[in-house]
């Protein structure tokens, strides 16, 4: 699999605090969860992938990165991880399936194996008290998402609408919720990739967010 956009808008923004424990569901490349080890040089990383090759080829780069000692990761499904670990993670992200029918790249991209449902029974387990679960979705599977969240006691604090450009409708979500009814009211704002230029010119706001990760 390739790492794009959307694994390092969520990698880069993806936050919690006092974070010591991390999940990362759907790892892919291992990319977010090399992310994530790289913000947070305390926390323990917990890496699922359900998909073989991925599996292995995850493994490979968290074995050839910097953090390869606080990197674990796990060739298992997320409910049968699930069902087993006695772990509780400060902070848990996920750039999880959203194509309901037709072709994908790979079994990760298909709701076939992993339903939005069995990843919200899933963060009920897995995340501690106050604990943060942040994902990306397209925009229409998002917002059902969020009204799916609060039916599992998880709270829409932050919510980030991103635009490929500024002539472009918002295409992806990035959701922040806590199993911890907030007081305040969710935080909203959006996010820009590209300028209107028919040469890739990232937005200020893009570098920013992600200057860390890129050489």
């Amino acid at each position: 699999m390739k790492v794009g956009t959307d694994s390092i808008l969520l990698g880069s923004w993806a936050s919690g605090e006092a974070v010591h424990r991390i999940l990362d569901i759907g790892t892919g490349t291992g990319v977010l969860a090399l992310m994530l080890a790289q913000r947070y040089p305390q926390a323990q990383i917990d890496a699922i992938e359900i998909d073989k090759a991925s599996a292995l080829e995850a493994s490979e780069n968290i074995r050839q990165s910097l953090f390869t000692h606080r990197v674990q990761l796990a060739h298992t499904s997320i409910q049968q991880f699930a069902a087993e670990t006695t772990n509780r993670y400060d902070l848990i992200v996920s750039n999880p399936p959203f194509f309901n029918t037709g072709l994908a790249r790979n079994q990760a991209r298909h709701t076939t194996t992993l339903t939005h449902e069995d990843l919200l029974f899933c963060i009920e387990k897995l995340l501690i008290n106050n604990g943060k679960f942040c994902l990306i979705l397209p925009k229409k599977e998002g917002e059902d998402f969020i009204e799916s969240a609060h039916r599992h006691a998880l709270y829409l604090t932050v919510k980030t609408s991103v635009r490929p450009k500024p002539s472009k409708p918002i295409e992806r979500l990035l959701l922040r919720f806590s199993n911890v009814e907030p007081n305040t009211e969710v935080l909203e704002n959006e996010l820009i990739v590209e300028e209107d230029s028919p040469k890739r010119i990232y937005t200020k706001t893009f570098i920013e967010l992600t200057k860390d990760f890129y050489l």
